[in-house]
């Protein structure tokens, strides 16, 4: 046997897991319903030990050993022989959100199950298990103990907000199925000192690993059932004059239709498209971790490939493979259904971004164009007009290369006009800054007003031909729009807009780039090419060099490495299942009837052309089906009691951790992008706010972008002051290629590109250098060993240089000068 133990976090409760090992190919598991304190769990596993000896009194053998500790159970899978048990060995803490904290899987380990003596060797297993393992399951998997993450936030606090009563009633009716017994718990002959709790059911399309947890999930006590989401996790602290706000964004990567770039293209039978991913930003106020009284407040925007059936052919090796459609729709039956799984899960109005290219030479990219926009026109014939489909298409790459339009102003302006229509999520009634500070902006602001705040309606749908880096920038500036609102509906700031170069805009920019980045490695396998800085024209050059490096290696991958990626991701998620007397995985020439169901068997009932909606649906919108209160939701919720003094309702237990020995250190709130210490400069001042405009050569950190390493760094430090001022200011502008440090005003001076310094003897080469130390070291006290340089002789001689030939009246003005031209001279 194998026994699996499990505890709560504060260690004061148990339960165990008993499973068989004698079982060749079934998976048989006994779960003990009852609760042990650790006393009793000591006790029973004693007894296990003793009573397992080879013999008894024998202290040399034990009977019972600790195969591994583990943080959580992924899940059973199986493949031609029998059962393995995935454990989570190794995590790290990524976020909090009010208290529940989010954690990035670090490590696993796989287990074989069944006993040596019983196992039934298969020659193709271990080809099987090498697939398995495949999916790197610690890049990017993520879950929490205790909070929903395949949810939002607004449908977490919204169904927490349901009235007592209604729980109450639902205890009653749930109670005689409920594994829990209250009488054993001592809960019921308490009166009125229990607390309520509310379990929702996952969203199954964001879970990655419901496939792996079936063979348990009706068997077992569900604290057992750990969900995973894989995508993004990040979280930054904005520090607002020492009153701490986290600004967290998790992508939520869809587990249907799942696949790598080219292999998985527009949508399959069902309306689940390639590379859908839920992105929310999350806002809250860290001084109050409570969803009760805290102040939290959430935007949600989605990408995803174009929802038609079309593909790329990438045997011809070419860079763009050529756009088919493979189906003809006639009545837009794949969006149909696409976009009724928006209406229950968002509500109305969807919006839709389209970036796509609208004017080639060679049809490519258009073709897509126009036949969504046929398919949007053919379902909003039959939609009541004030919950039509909005459309929006904008050729972002045309665009980008005019040079006489800003791009991101053209998309400031459509995310003011998403935002406004669908409004966004915020746990309490609008904050007395909008009275006292009234907005014209805020009266026009879309969603639902409710007694107990806002709730958003819609959603942003946001595409272009990969769903990569177009559309990562597209969804940054919406989210920094949103961001306006929701600080400004928390009163942090007095109007609803950020402006460029600042603190706050550069953390949140920082975390949209990492949030980009992964997700791109996941679908295309390099990191994202055109970037905000990109888009903005303040990119260092060097970052041209790095996009070739990435388009190559998103090509590698895509030619090389996707093929067995796409068999791995099949079958983790379960959508291939190795049977015996069928072909293997690596037999199949293609896997497109295992993603389309409709090529196995016939749907039985067709839908209707017209009424493409389900018609429960319609009837709330705005509001999204799924939050409704109605008999059909309440299905999805368990409703549990417990006592008031428990430590899983007890945030302070569980925050603190008073029973451990903690240092400050590793506390994440402590480590994590800070706003203070990683974005402001400095040398600020009086201004420490962080929505004040900052110059891009004030920060290192804002023009730098990642912070790999100090060299690159470095380089990057360089081409600093190349970047243009931001808007706000006169520009003083110079293209990547020339040197900021050039002053037009001493033109007639000696300038910096046009006397190169010489240097041909070795021994003036000494008698240059120590010169050059000694002249620094008297004037300006700098270590020059410090001053980093691919060629420090040259740097040394010609910051001495430009030093002493402009100036030579005095020591003060020399030090002026030399302090002037140091930042010159390693711009150069």
């Amino acid at each position: 046997r194998y026994f699996l133990v499990g505890s709560n976090p504060a260690e004061t409760k148990y339960r165990v897991l008993k499973i068989d090992r004698t079982e060749p190919k079934d998976l048989v598991i006994i779960d003990d319903k009852h609760v042990y304190t650790q006393q009793e769990v000591r006790e029973l596993l004693g007894r296990l030990d003793l009573g397992n000896r080879t013999k008894i009194g024998q202290k040399g053998s034990s009977g019972l050993s600790r195969a591994v500790s583990a943080f959580g159970v992924v899940g059973f899978v199986r493949f031609l022989e029998g059962y393995y048990i995935v454990l989570i060995t190794k995590r790290r803490k990524m976020a909090d959100i009010g208290g529940h904290a989010i954690y990035k899987i670090e490590d696993t380990n796989m287990i074989y199950i069944p006993n040596d003596s019983v196992r039934v060797t298969h020659p193709d297993e271990a080809r099987y298990l090498r697939i398995f393992q495949n999916v790197d399951l610690s890049s990017n998997f993520y879950f929490s103990y205790s909070y929903d993450l395949s949810h939002s936030l607004q449908y977490n606090l919204t169904v927490l907000r349901m009235p007592l009563e209604t729980l109450k009633t639902e205890t009653t009716q749930t109670r005689q199925e409920s594994f829990d017994i209250f009488e054993d718990e001592g809960l019921s002959t308490q009166g009125g000192s229990g607390v309520f709790g509310i379990c929702s059911k996952p969203y199954e399309k964001y879970v990655w690993n419901g496939r792996l947890l079936e063979a348990v999930k009706d068997s077992v006590h569900r604290d057992w059932l750990l969900y995973i989401i894989h995508g993004f996790c990040g979280q930054s602290k904005l520090l607002i004059y020492g009153r701490p706000i986290y600004v967290t964004l998790i992508a939520r990567r869809s587990s249907r239709f799942a696949g790598t770039r080219f292999l998985k293209r527009g949508a399959n039978c069902e309306g689940d498209v390639a590379n859908e991913v839920e992105t929310e930003q999350i806002l809250y106020d860290a001084s109050v971790m409570s969803f009760s009284a805290g102040s939290y407040s959430s935007y949600v925007q989605v990408r995803g490939s174009v929802p038609l059936y079309w593909s790329q052919d990438i045997s011809t090796m070419m860079p763009k493979p050529p756009i088919t459609l493979d189906q003809a729709d006639p009545f837009a039956h794949v969006a149909a259904l696409h976009f009724d799984q928006m209406l229950q899960r968002f509500g109305s109005p969807i919006i839709i971004l389209n970036l796509v290219k609208e004017r080639e030479k060679r049809k490519h990219e258009r073709i897509l164009s126009e036949e969504l926009v046929a398919a949007v026109t053919y379902l909003n014939q039959f939609l009541p007009p004030e919950h039509a489909i909005i459309y929006i298409p904008w050729d972002m790459a045309k665009y980008t290369k005019s040079k006489l339009c800003n791009v991101l102003d053209r998309l400031n302006v459509i995310a003011e006009s998403v935002v406004k229509k669908t409004g966004f999520f915020v746990n309490r009634p609008d904050s007395y800054c909008s009275i006292l500070r009234p907005d014209e902006k805020w009266n026009e602001l879309g969603g639902c007003v409710v007694s107990t705040g806002r709730l958003q309606t819609g959603v942003l749908r946001t595409n272009c031909v990969d769903c990569l880096d177009r559309t990562n920038t597209a969804q940054f500036m919406v989210g920094k729009c949103a961001l306006a609102y929701q600080l400004y509906s928390l009163g942090l700031i007095d109007k609803p807009n950020l402006q460029f170069d600042t603190d706050a805009v550069r953390l949140f920019e920082e975390l949209y780039e990492d949030h980009g980045d992964t997700l791109s490695l996941q679908y295309g396998g390099s990191q994202l090419v055109h970037r905000v800085k990109t888009y903005r024209k303040i990119a260092p050059w060097t970052q041209h060099s790095k996009d070739i490096m990435q388009t190559l290696s998103r090509y590698y991958s895509n030619a090389f490495s996707d093929a067995d990626r796409q068999d791995s991701i099949n079958l983790f998620l379960g959508v291939f299942k190795p049977t015996e007397g069928k072909p293997h995985l690596w037999e199949l020439p293609t896997d497109f009837y295992l993603h389309h169901k409709n090529t196995l068997s016939l749907t039985q009932t067709r839908r209707s052309y017209t009424y493409w909606w389900t018609s429960s649906v319609l009837k709330h919108l705005p509001l999204p089906f799924d939050e409704v209160t109605c008999a059909k939701n309440r299905r999805k919720l368990t409703v549990k009691k417990f006592h008031k003094y428990e430590e899983e309702i007890d945030i302070h237990n569980e925050f603190f951790r008073p029973y451990e020995l903690s240092s400050f250190d590793e506390t994440f709130c402590l480590a994590m992008t800070n706003s203070t210490r990683d974005f402001m400069p400095k040398n600020v001042g009086i201004d420490p706010s962080p929505f004040t405009v900052r110059k891009p050569d004030e920060t290192g950190k804002s023009v730098l972008g990642n912070k790999s390493s100090r060299e690159e760094t470095v380089l990057q430090r360089k081409t600093a002051a190349s970047a243009p001022p931001p808007p706000s200011e006169e520009a003083v502008s110079s293209s990547s290629e020339d040197d900021s440090g050039t002053d037009k005003e001493d033109e007639g001076a000696v300038s910096q590109r046009s006397t190169p310094v010489k240097v041909t003897d070795t021994g003036d080469n000494t008698k240059l250098t120590e010169n050059a130390v000694q002249s620094t070291k008297d004037v300006y006290g700098v270590n020059l060993s410090d001053v980093p340089s691919e060629d420090d002789l040259t740097i040394y001689a010609r910051f001495v240089q430009l030093g002493q030939s402009q100036h030579k009246q005095d020591k003060s003005s020399q030090q002026f000068c030399l302090k002037h031209n140091l930042d010159k001279v390693i711009n150069l």
